[in-house]
């Protein structure tokens, strides 16, 4: 999840837009909130209605299929809208303050058809037997989840979710400018957020095909997401990031930065 996320609100325009821009950023930040609960019972199996591996089985090509299709979709909305190049072309269109928004609801809306849509397939590859075992293993799916939300309150997750952009919007105050910050964790990490995402895809006692098939594809588009953003960064910030990368390993604390 990219570092980059101010656009400066326009503060011209009325005051009812205004209103409605921040009654929007509103609601795209809950439905992104609940959508990211979601995900943690849909991947550990918890308390929601259909997990990764709920449902009838069915024949072995149609759900890898729909669920390569459902992964690649949001990794195409998720990817694409949140590069530069994108961003200056769809605000001559959609208002600045709302970018943000418009871009957490749209990847919010694709992951909920990724949970509604996806076919199990769950014939077990490995099982851990021991209670004890297990519930470490589920201790630290959950340590993932945590260091993800923690990550994004230490860069600012109101601005990350496009709160603070449409408040700054609504209050007429002038955003500061861009900086590159490293607080906690980020000094030791870059990218702490797909992280605690790795760590909560695959750690889990039962995995199935279906759930192999998600944490695999994931961490690949993380990867690939990571190469795509660091770009950016590097576009943004020049050789402080540059100094940056070669100081600080990608994923692996203390491992040494390539």
């Amino acid at each position: 999840m990219t570092q980059i996320h101010t656009i400066g609100p326009d503060i011209s325009g009325s005051r009812v837009f205004k209103i409605i821009a921040f009654l929007y950023g509103i609601a795209a930040y809950l439905v992104a909130f609940v959508t990211l609960l979601y995900a943690i019972g849909f991947v550990m199996g918890l308390v929601v209605p259909k997990s990764i591996d709920t449902g009838a089985d069915s024949s072995a090509i149609e759900p890898l299929v729909v669920d390569l299709l459902l992964m690649a979709l949001f990794a195409v909305q998720h990817s694409v809208m949140a590069r530069q190049r994108f961003k200056a072309w769809w605000t001559q269109y959609v208002p600045k303050p709302v970018e943000r928004s418009t871009y957490v609801l749209a990847a919010a809306l694709s992951l909920a058809l990724l949970f509604w849509q996806w076919r199990p397939m769950p014939q077990v590859i490995w099982e851990v037997e021991d209670p004890d075992f297990a519930v470490t293993i589920v201790t630290l799916s959950l340590a993932g989840w945590a260091l993800l939300f923690a990550s994004t309150f230490m860069i600012n997750h109101f601005e990350l979710f496009g709160l603070h952009q449409v408040t700054n919007h609504l209050i007429d105050k002038e955003p500061p400018a861009t900086q590159f910050r490293t607080p906690l964790v980020y000094k030791f990490v870059r990218h702490p957020i797909y992280l605690g995402l790795i760590i909560a895809f695959w750690a889990a006692p039962t995995m199935t095909v279906g759930h192999l098939l998600f944490a695999s594809v994931t961490t690949a588009y993380i990867l690939l997401g990571i190469a795509l953003e660091e770009r950016d960064l590097i576009a943004v910030f020049g050789d402080e990031y540059r100094q940056y990368k070669e100081r600080v390993a990608m994923l692996v604390p203390w491992r040494k930065s390539v």
